[in-house]
């Protein structure tokens, strides 16, 4: 299985993948990475913050980007060289995310594309912006 390479692609293109955030998925989260901040696994604590109970990990939404390029566009043996994010809303459990990557620049010589990247919620609001650049996989010859 491999992914689309560069001739394959154009400005323009993109790509979208959707979840809904469970409390699984928080858990889990945490527990590989350690990152046990009261605000994504205690509803006491986290009551008591600006966002009034508990939040999905900022990293844990923006890996669905993650799944867009290197499922999709450009798909498998895409090289993800790069991230620019900007978390601008909080992810609630139960929350419906969708993750979608947009072909902007693509520089055919060293083959490199970049990405708008952008994750909204069930509402529209936009929870994360940023941009990405990343290898598209090279040719395989028969």
């Amino acid at each position: 299985m491999q992914g689309l390479t560069i001739d394959q692609i154009k400005i323009g293109d993109k790509v979208s993948v959707e979840k809904t955030i469970s409390e699984t998925d928080v858990y889990l989260f945490a527990g590989i990475t350690g990152d046990l901040n009261p605000a994504h696994i205690n509803q006491v604590v986290s009551e008591k913050t600006m966002f009034k109970g508990r939040i999905a990990h900022g990293i844990l939404v923006s890996g669905f980007i993650s799944a867009c390029l290197g499922m999709y566009l450009p798909g498998p043996g895409t090289i993800y060289m790069g991230q620019q994010l900007k978390f601008t809303a909080p992810v609630h459990i139960g929350d419906t995310i969708k993750a979608e990557v947009e072909v902007i620049e693509m520089n055919i010589e060293k083959n490199r594309v970049k990405l708008r990247t952008v994750c909204t919620n069930q509402d529209g609001k936009v929870v994360i912006d940023g941009e990405a650049l990343v290898m598209p996989p090279k040719k395989v010859s028969a």
